[in-house]
């Protein structure tokens, strides 16, 4: 069962989360179930990665140069770090995106290592081929790391239980997990992935 699978959690990071610059309401809520995914998929010997947003301080993703965004998560400030109630694990990998100043990145496969190396390209010389998916925000990072990874022929798997949305529009992040179940991806919450790991 865990053979071929990693767990990617996608930008849980002070910015995002109540009292960031870019909070998503409630996004510190999925931290305790997040570290429980942890603690079973490390004891199942999957490997744990985990993306970051990391921008410069100019880029056309920034409302005053032409984006959508207030400035968040900017390289090596405060707003940038994973949050202190995550516990990685001390083998995490850990992939940076929206270092391009004129990319939105929001798919976790166009990060990278601290080495360089592109997430999928990474994830294919582990012979990845089911992916676990959870973090914020679920209609803007999670659904398009999600979809990308679809299209790159992965087993995705959303973990709803660990996932909050933006909505700027209501129902934003509802619509997204049916766009990813559409596309071909699957939707599962803890109490499911462990009985999967007990059959």
């Amino acid at each position: 069962m865990a053979e071929g699978a990693a767990f990617l959690i996608v930008d849980v990071q002070v910015d995002f989360c109540p009292g960031g610059s870019l909070a998503v309401p409630g996004g510190d809520t999925i931290i305790p179930v997040i570290n429980r995914y942890i603690e079973l998929f490390r004891k199942k010997g999957i490997p744990v990665f985990a993306s970051r947003d990391w921008h410069p301080v100019v880029t056309s993703h920034f409302v005053q140069y032409g984006g959508l965004w207030p400035p968040h998560c900017v390289q090596g400030s405060e707003g940038a770090r994973f949050h202190p109630l995550l516990r990685l694990p001390a083998d995490v990998t850990v992939v940076s995106k929206g270092m391009d100043p004129d990319k939105d990145d929001y798919s976790a496969f166009h990060a990278v290592t601290e080495q360089g190396e592109p997430l999928p390209e990474k994830l294919r010389e582990l012979g990845i081929a089911r992916l676990y998916l959870c973090g914020l925000a679920t209609d803007y990072c999670v659904r398009a790391s999600a979809l990308e990874g679809v299209k790159q022929g992965l087993a995705v798997t959303v973990l709803k239980d660990a996932v909050k949305g933006v909505n700027l529009k209501p129902g934003d992040s509802s619509r997204a997990l049916k766009e990813i179940v559409k596309a071909g991806g699957e939707l599962a919450d803890l109490a499911e992935i462990e009985e999967k790991f007990r059959a």
